[in-house]
């Protein structure tokens, strides 16, 4: 489905349909191995969290934008690599109030759902039973930062997979990964875009 993304001419559509694209197959790779291991969903950590490990997740979701923006400059300053690659995402949040609904609905809840529900409760969730807990948290965020590609949001995607797999280990819930997720992906597309024009203008 990525591969038709660039069929898409208008950057404000491309960017709330690559959301939703990736909160989709996360869902269908969830299915998938839902059906292939004959497991409940509870197994895969679709189960109720507590509020403050919610909270926590609200709060180590700041923690990833600051750490990953840090982790992001210090990438392209070592690979020259400053292109912007979540430009269609934030034109998407640029596109009136329709734009900015959908992207929000599509970054922060629909994409972390389904990459949630994937990369911590089917990839690292196997992992947790195979090795260590450490060697886990590394191999899963690092399969997770891989996935978005080898650009500027690799590092951010990197620290976003320790602190959801870390979360994820100690709840056995993907709830607040998702919420951690979605406050990193809406600060990063919605909230740090606006600031910046706020300042600028």
């Amino acid at each position: 489905m990525y591969l038709l993304l660039p069929l898409v001419e208008n950057d404000a559509v491309a960017g709330v349909v690559g959301f939703v694209v990736s909160g989709a197959m996360g869902m269908v790779a969830l299915a998938v191995a839902a059906l292939v291991r004959i497991r409940g969903l509870a197994a895969f950590g679709i189960r109720r969290a507590k509020a403050r490990h919610l909270l926590a997740g609200a709060g180590l979701g700041l923690v990833a934008f600051i750490l990953g923006g840090i982790a992001s400059a210090i990438y392209s300053t070592l690979s020259g690599d400053a292109q912007n690659v979540q430009s269609d995402y934030q034109a998407g949040a640029a596109a009136g109030l329709l734009g900015l609904v959908l992207t929000v609905i599509a970054g922060s809840i629909i994409t972390p759902i389904g990459e949630e529900a994937f990369f911590r409760g089917v990839v690292a969730n196997s992992l947790f039973n195979r090795f260590p807990a450490w060697l886990a948290v590394i191999a899963s965020a690092t399969i997770f930062a891989v996935a978005h590609g080898f650009n500027t949001v690799l590092p951010v995607a990197f620290v976003v997979g320790v602190l959801t797999a870390l979360l994820f280990r100690r709840t056995g819930s993907i709830w607040p990964g998702v919420v951690l997720h979605g406050v990193n992906n809406v600060t990063a597309t919605i909230i740090a875009p606006l600031a910046i024009a706020a300042a600028t203008s």
